[in-house]
């Protein structure tokens, strides 16, 4: 990995980018600005790069046939980015006025998951919830702080999870057929020093891939030793969230936020906000789950 290189996806810079999800049917990368209600879209084959606003904040977003499922302030929604449509479903935290939802993915039997955190951003008032494709909801996690990263093992039999501020990702045993979880264990404790954990993504040999909001990087984790075992270097030190994607899925895309950083800061980080690519990475990811 000595000799990566890291390039900017497109000229433009987000408040709070997030939640890249690869759209192998039209070879596009999808991203998000959560804070400015924004879903992005980028096309290499055309150089094409398009926003459709969403009007409210966007939490997350995961393909779905010929549309997109997300999390918005309302809730469970689907969105067609062709049509500029946008359909709500349900909100499973109506009655909480001072929640969001952050970051979601669909599990390996096409369900949509997705957690909230307080806006405050100061207490455990999260929770994360399960859409399934009758579109009923289930609660799944309770008192989470900042609902973030999410992954499904290779054998599809343990989901990984990030409440960041506790500086950990932990494992729950995953039921494919029900989408229950139990047994839950903590299998990486990082250091204050790393950042704190943020979106996840996992890789053909089963390695965790981490984004370190505060930690100026990606690393990429082993959930059987709890070690770090590589780490990407970034010159923005608000990393949020990385995918796989590319024809052959060898491409890492990693996005990043602006967010909060002073004019000082800004001036030693003039990417931050940024979509970053490193082609052709050395290892390989798989495509994203859709809903079913």
């Amino acid at each position: 990995m000595d000799s990566i290189h890291i390039e900017t996806v497109v000229n433009h810079q987000c408040i709070l980018g997030e939640g890249p999800v690869w759209d192998q049917k039209r070879n596009r990368i999808l991203w998000l600005d959560i804070s400015e209600g924004h879903i992005h879209q980028f096309t290499a084959a055309t150089n094409s790069f398009k926003t459709f606003s969403v009007g409210e904040m966007v939490g997350a977003i995961a393909l779905s046939g010929q549309r997109l499922i997300a999390v918005t302030e309302n809730g469970f929604s689907f969105i067609d980015l062709e049509n500029e449509a946008i359909e709500n479903i349900i909100d499973p935290e109506q009655h909480i006025a001072g929640n969001r939802f952050n970051d979601g993915k669909c599990d390996p039997m096409g369900r949509f998951w997705a957690g909230t955190l307080p806006l405050t951003e100061d207490h455990p008032g999260g929770s994360v919830y399960t859409l399934h494709s009758d579109l009923t909801v289930d609660k799944k996690i309770e008192n989470v702080s900042i609902s973030n990263g999410m992954a499904w093992s290779l054998d599809q039999r343990t989901f990984y999870f990030i409440d960041s501020p506790t500086l950990q990702v932990v494992a729950y045993n995953y039921d494919n057929n029900t989408g229950a979880i139990s047994d839950r264990r903590v299998v990486i404790n990082m250091d204050v020093s790393e950042g704190f954990p943020d979106g996840m993504t996992i890789d053909t040999e089963g390695m965790l891939w981490i984004a370190h909001w505060g930690g100026w990087k990606v690393a990429r984790w082993d959930p059987n030793t709890g070690k770090r075992i590589l780490q990407i270097d970034l010159p923005v030190s608000q990393v949020t969230s990385c995918t796989f994607g590319g024809e052959n899925f060898d491409d890492l895309y990693i996005t990043s936020a602006s967010i909060r950083l002073t004019n000082e800061q800004l001036q030693k980080e003039p990417l931050a906000g940024s979509l970053f690519v490193i082609r052709d990475c050395g290892f390989r990811g798989m495509p994203a789950f859709e809903f079913e």
